[in-house]
């Protein structure tokens, strides 16, 4: 594989910004990954009408992985009410994960977010029960800061919940 060129999603790459985020987190092809949430969701984890939102805000955007005419992988930026910056929806094809390419994305929208938005503080949130994800972003220099966020069980938009007991716990990371 040669180097993936990063850039920002544009709205002709939805239907495959789709495909690649349900692959990542839904249903049996996810277990081909590290990151699936079939043990807790089911049903959708985004929809082209998000991704269409998302690509039209101008505080938000996706930075896509491309080998070609490819995707590989995705994550969703936001710049913060409070200035910080947020990350989300970090998606990598189930057959590339464990390449290092999450992790050049994850440094790719911490750039992203800095230079575009003037973050100087990244804020992520995870499931709990995502121990091993949980781990891995301590690993890139996030902490747990004690916080959570609800669950929003009612928004069929995120999925269907598999269990009762979801909520995320608010990670962050000072860059330097």
């Amino acid at each position: 594989m040669t180097d993936p060129t990063v850039r920002d999603a544009a709205p002709g790459d939805i239907p495959a910004l789709h495909a690649l985020i349900e692959s990542a987190y839904r249903g049996e092809v996810s277990r081909a990954g590290w990151t699936t949430e079939a043990d807790l969701l089911a049903g959708q984890r985004t929809d082209p009408e998000e991704l269409d939102d998302i690509l039209a805000d101008p505080e938000q955007a996706m930075l896509t992985a491309w080998d070609g005419d490819d995707l590989l992988a995705c994550i969703r930026i936001q710049r913060q009410p409070d200035g910080a910056g947020y990350f989300g929806m970090l998606s990598v094809s189930p057959t590339r994960q464990a390449s290092g390419l999450g992790r050049r994305m994850v440094a790719a929208a911490e750039d992203t977010l800095a230079q575009r938005f003037g973050a100087r503080l990244i804020r992520i949130s995870v499931f709990p029960q995502r121990d091993t994800l949980i781990a891995w972003y301590e690993r890139l220099g996030y902490a747990d800061t004690g916080r959570t966020l609800d669950f929003d069980y009612g928004n069929l938009r995120l999925g269907v919940a598999l269990r009762d007991d979801l909520y995320f716990v608010v990670m962050e990371k000072t860059l330097t």
